[in-house]
């Protein structure tokens, strides 16, 4: 068994997805490792993963108009707001997706869906740096 671990950063322009995929499929192709289990992890409060629909950017829109409505900025319900009106929000959202994901590796490959990718969602509006590192462990 055998383990390989790197930290990927993850330049975006504010809230929204990035496709990652390829840095991923890349980094986990020159590992050399053929099968196992791959983890990601974002190591921030205010920025997510997910695995999602690759194929129509509509997706993307659709879940950002979905999250609009549930976790505006500037509610006032929330007191929170030491980075302005879309801090609390942005820590609501990622509460709400996952900071981590798991996926299998079999044949060198991750083993994602027809029209799966793997996306960082940024959940503030100004434009991060953010790091997910990528832990792989197999043969």
């Amino acid at each position: 068994m055998r383990q390989s671990h790197t930290t990927l950063e993850v330049n975006n322009r504010g809230r929204g997805m990035v496709d990652i995929t390829r840095p991923v499929a890349d980094w986990v192709r020159a590992s050399g490792i053929a099968t196992g289990l791959l983890t990601l992890f974002v190591r921030h409060t205010s920025a997510s993963l997910l695995i999602q629909e690759n194929a129509d950017p509509a997706v993307q829109r659709d879940l950002e108009r979905f999250f609009a409505r549930l976790v505006p900025d500037g509610d006032a319900l929330f007191e929170h707001r030491s980075e302005g009106d879309d801090d609390m929000p942005a820590h609501v959202r990622s509460a709400l997706t996952a900071t981590q994901l798991a996926v299998p590796l079999v044949d060198g490959r991750l083993v994602l869906g027809t029209w799966q990718g793997i996306y960082l969602y940024e959940h503030r509006r100004r434009a991060h740096a953010r790091q997910v590192v990528l832990h792989l462990i197999g043969d």
